[in-house]
């Protein structure tokens, strides 16, 4: 019985020893991944906590200043520098004996039965879960807004609903003190209609106005708001980077200095159809942790985008359809919302 019992009363302490190996070879590897010689977690990290409102500190916790600039300098986008030619978008009406030249243009061009508005297509594969949407009608694009932009700002299916959209995708950012906003006041220019709605200050990011104009070509161009007015821009918001320009797509290295992430995109392609891109990311679960810049610009580029640019991502990132919210977000908490913003592209009928 004393023999028995001493095993027994042993099996406790094997367990914790256990755990206590188990914790030690979990810490000494997450070291390695942070300060070892392979730099791509490093990278990683850094970018895409630095780009996020909230968790900027998953990065300044482990990093001196000095290792996240450098890291930053090792990954951005640098644009072409060009704004839009409007002489080359071309609006093309197709007949149905349209030669394809690729899988990508066959499945933009081959309406859904019944649906002349609109076609969403699933992105997959490589680590990469998303939706674009095809819309045929560029005039049919539009800006809408929280009703108390500039206060608060509201849930995309609310926006959506508000303004009955077809689809709505998130647009601007939003201006974020102490990283507490309510999303309410929207980073620089929102203009809407014809008319400017907000002129807020820019924050340190590339990009620019990205609008649609009188002509219903989307316009890239780095000018005040009452530039674009002049240069007859109906609707528009004020972000970036600029992914493509004129065709022409902007050099990134790295990952871009944008970390990956759950990402939106708008797109025109030369023939006038409008494209929303929105990928999900941070389902580490299914190994969905996101895109970056170039997974952006190369899923834009093989669908025919001419003029492309980046919008907020994150948790902001959401694509509603017809009041339903067609994106799997995950937010910093790890929670499966979306959160307030202040403006929206959205698709009328």
């Amino acid at each position: 019985m004393t023999k028995n019992n001493k095993k027994h009363l042993t099996t406790p302490k094997k367990v914790i020893i256990a755990a206590l190996i188990l914790v030690i070879l979990f810490l000494i590897s997450f070291l390695f991944l942070l300060y070892g010689p392979y730099k791509n977690f490093r990278n990683w990290l850094i970018t895409t906590a630095m780009t996020t409102m909230n968790h900027q500190y998953l990065a300044t916790i482990f990093y001196d200043e000095k290792t996240i600039d450098e890291v930053l300098k090792q990954n951005y986008v640098q644009e072409t520098g060009e704004s839009t030619d409007s002489t080359q978008i071309i609006f093309n009406s197709y007949k149905s004996t349209t030669m394809y030249l690729n899988k990508y243009e066959k499945e933009i061009l081959t309406k859904d039965k019944g649906n002349d508005i609109y076609k969403k297509i699933d992105i997959t594969g490589d680590g990469l879960r998303g939706y674009l949407i095809a819309i045929y009608d560029p005039s049919k694009v539009k800006i809408a807004t929280s009703k108390y932009m500039g206060t608060k700002g509201q849930m995309l299916t609310t926006i959506a609903k508000n303004n009955n959209a077809k689809v709505a995708m998130n647009a601007s950012g939003f201006i974020d003190p102490n990283y507490n906003s309510n999303g309410g006041i929207p980073h620089g220019v929102v203009i809407q209609d014809g008319k400017i709605l907000s002129n807020e200050v820019r924050v340190g990011i590339s990009g620019g106005i990205i609008g649609f104009n009188k002509e219903n070509k989307l316009i890239l161009g780095k000018m005040s708001a009452e530039e674009a007015i002049n240069k007859g821009i109906r609707d528009a918001i004020d972000f970036g980077p600029y992914l493509i320009v004129n065709g022409k797509p902007s050099f990134i290295k790295g990952n871009g200095g944008w970390g990956t992430a759950p990402r939106s995109a708008i797109a025109q392609r030369q023939d006038g159809i409008v494209l929303f891109l929105v990928m999900d990311g941070r389902d580490y679960a299914h190994g969905i942790s996101g895109a970056d810049m170039s997974d952006l610009t190369e899923i834009l580029l093989n669908y025919g985008a001419y003029n492309a640019a980046n919008l907020d991502g994150g948790t902001s990132s959401g694509l509603v359809i017809n009041n339903e919210l067609i994106n799997k977000p995950v937010n910093g908490s790890g929670q499966n919302q979306t959160r307030a913003i202040p403006n929206a592209w959205i698709v009328t009928e």
